[in-house]
């Protein structure tokens, strides 16, 4: 797994979300409470990450998902393409 960037499960592939800590640089799971390199607390990253603006979130128009729309237009959970109001 030499030359990836990221945190990959051995079996699957898969490439789980990741921050890096302000101390050190490492890259860290996102929301874990303290780094795996240095040691640090990054209880403040995963404060600012959890402060949502619930009154201005758009939820997912598929009506069978619970994700919500990010910053680029699509749903955080299924990766649609936001089209308009829930259906």
């Amino acid at each position: 797994m030499k030359g990836k960037k990221g945190i990959r499960c051995p079996k699957c592939d898969y490439q789980f979300p990741t921050s890096l800590c302000e101390s050190c640089g490492a890259e860290n799971l996102k929301k874990s409470s303290y780094c795996c390199r240095c040691g640090m607390e990054l209880v403040e990253l995963v404060e600012k990450e959890t402060s949502i603006d619930w009154e201005s979130r758009k939820l997912c128009s598929d009506g069978a998902c619970i994700g919500v729309i990010n910053e680029q237009g699509v749903c955080k959970e299924c990766g649609k393409a936001y089209s308009g109001e829930p259906g």
